[in-house]
């Protein structure tokens, strides 16, 4: 079983606003539940590479697939070192000086080595686990997929163990000496809301839109589903 904690190693380790760090495995589950999209950053060749990628996460790791001629899926399933960031952006910070402009975020950073999936097996339950991250309860509505088309990609998971939160969460910080400005300050929150469903005009007749479209949402940071 997974620890409480997180795994600190220096690679992870915040270094400014230590304040702002979190190393508990519940705080970077929150952020990674919610998160759709991870930036996937490794070197092929020498050359740094950042690369957004939809992602799941599956107990205590994360699962990322692609297609097999894809160079960062070959260099994943290489077993080369890897950093997978996701933020999520929660505010705009308006301060009254240029200088401490900011936003207000969540971030969880995870390093590790990839393990590739290659059975077929495994293989299938990453997929189910990444599509069941993306759209829960999509995987019992819609076809599984063909022992042919899991030889089509490659999948890898990484272990959440080795990683760190940090987040900023405050209102504005300005200097003493600006209080007195006629500047407005304050927060411009940032919520994302999730449209009806649009059907495909190729459904046929009498299909009705699937239950976890219907109720889709993501978590929260409160726990509560975001509307």
């Amino acid at each position: 079983m997974p620890t409480e904690e997180l795994t600190k190693t220096d690679a992870v380790t915040v270094k400014r606003k230590r304040e702002r760090a979190d190393y508990r495995r519940d705080s970077a589950n929150a952020i990674l539940d919610e998160g759709l999209v991870a930036h996937v950053g490794i070197a092929v060749d020498g050359q740094p590479l950042v690369i957004p990628m939809a992602y799941g996460r599956d107990g205590d790791r994360l699962i990322l697939h692609g297609s097999r001629v894809s160079r960062l899926l070959k260099a994943l399933g290489d077993g080369q070192p890897v950093c997978v960031t996701v933020t999520l952006v929660d505010d705009v910070v308006f301060a009254r000086s240029q200088f401490h402009m900011s936003m207000n975020y969540r971030s969880v950073v995870v390093v590790g080595v990839p393990r590739l999936l290659a059975d077929t097996e495994e293989k299938r339950a990453a997929l189910e686990a990444l599509v069941e991250h993306v759209a829960p309860g999509r995987t019992a509505e819609a076809r599984p997929a063909t022992d042919d088309e899991l030889d089509q990609i490659l999948a890898v998971e990484i272990p959440i163990d080795t990683a760190s939160v940090k987040a900023r969460t405050e209102g504005v910080i300005d200097e003493p000496e600006d209080h007195d400005l006629d500047i407005w300050a304050g927060l411009i929150p940032i919520k994302t809301v999730y449209g009806a469903p649009i059907c495909e005009p190729d459904l046929r007749p009498g299909i009705n839109v699937a239950p976890s479209a219907l109720r889709y949402r993501r978590p929260t940071k409160s726990g509560k589903e975001r509307e």
